[in-house]
């Protein structure tokens, strides 16, 4: 996912480089005659577009030249602008005034959750869905169904910084090539969402699994408690219990024996029994038994052949 500004950035560092090994020296003046939404870029709209894009900043780093905002005089550049630049972003730097919304996945459920607080009722509100791929695909598929339900403005928390990390960057990207299709086409409705967005938003990324006090950590958690599977029955014995938890984190079976105080053997039936461990296990040798009896070298054999000549 690349903003036009990056590509901008991308083609002045090729530029750059092809022209060092080639004739040994810089540009002595760079065009960047990009169009905006309102118009022509302006020096000013240029000087605040360099302090704010990490990726121009090295493009033009160590550039003594020129920097021109207009087309060169050839007739072959009388084309219009390929790139349409914007340098208002609809996503904010810092959290609004508004409703918060806090999204979950369970790759073990295939639930994706969208919560929020009721500013009026004070009661928690949840959106709770089935979704099929895998986690990143989920945590996406939660933040589009957050987009296409909330139109205003709204500040968005998710325990992903995956996702935190596309959707700041959504904001009039360019999409590459991507295989995994249901990737594809949660990206492509993700950017046309946040593209055409007139709301401004505020995404932040958030740890999971805490217990930190505060809003933000209480709707993590009911998003985390909404996502999870439904709590299971309390299995019958003890060994059981190990089972489960060697399917969940494959324990070794000294592990099993501290955890669940079960027998040695028992333990490793339980490691025996997985396809999974079985698959990476090393070979193993037999404890045997303590050495007794004569030692190595105790005993010595000797053998004598007669020869004649020797008398």
């Amino acid at each position: 996912m690349t903003r036009p500004q990056e590509l901008v950035a991308q083609l002045i560092r090729k530029a750059r480089v092809r022209i060092r090994e080639l004739a040994g020296c810089d540009f002595e003046c760079i065009h960047i005659p990009v169009r905006l939404r309102s118009g022509q870029i302006t020096k000013a709209m240029l000087e605040h577009l360099l302090q704010e894009n990490k990726a121009l900043q090295f493009a033009l780093d160590s550039f003594t030249g020129q920097i021109s905002i207009h087309r060169p005089a050839h007739k072959i550049f009388n084309q219009d602008a390929k790139f349409t630049l914007s340098l208002k972003s609809v996503r904010s730097r810092k959290p609004l005034e508004a409703l918060t919304i806090f999204t979950d996945t369970s790759g073990r459920s295939h639930k994706l959750v969208m919560t929020c607080k009721d500013p009026q009722t004070q009661h928690w509100e949840a959106d709770v869905a089935e979704v099929e791929g895998s986690p990143q695909v989920a945590e996406l598929a939660a933040v589009v169904r957050a987009f296409e339900r909330f139109p205003e403005l709204f500040n968005l928390v998710t325990d992903s910084a995956y996702v935190a990390g596309v959707v700041s960057r959504a904001d009039q990207a360019i999409l590459q090539e991507v295989s995994n299709t249901a990737l594809f086409e949660l990206l492509f409705k993700l950017v046309k969402l946040v593209s055409h967005r007139k709301q401004p938003f505020f995404v932040m990324h958030t740890r999971s699994h805490t217990d930190l006090p505060g809003y933000i950590a209480e709707g993590a958690r009911k998003a985390d408690a909404l996502a999870a599977p439904a709590a299971m029955a309390p299995y019958p014995n003890i060994f059981e219990q190990a089972k489960i938890s060697h399917q969940l984190f494959h324990q070794n079976a000294p592990g099993l024996v501290r955890r669940f105080h079960i027998t040695r053997e028992q333990a490793k039936a339980i490691v025996a029994m997985c396809p999974s461990c079985n698959q990476h296990a090393l070979p193993t040798l037999s404890a045997g038994v303590n050495p007794r009896g004569l030692k190595s070298c105790a005993v010595w054999q000797t053998d004598v052949t007669h020869i004649p000549q020797f008398g």
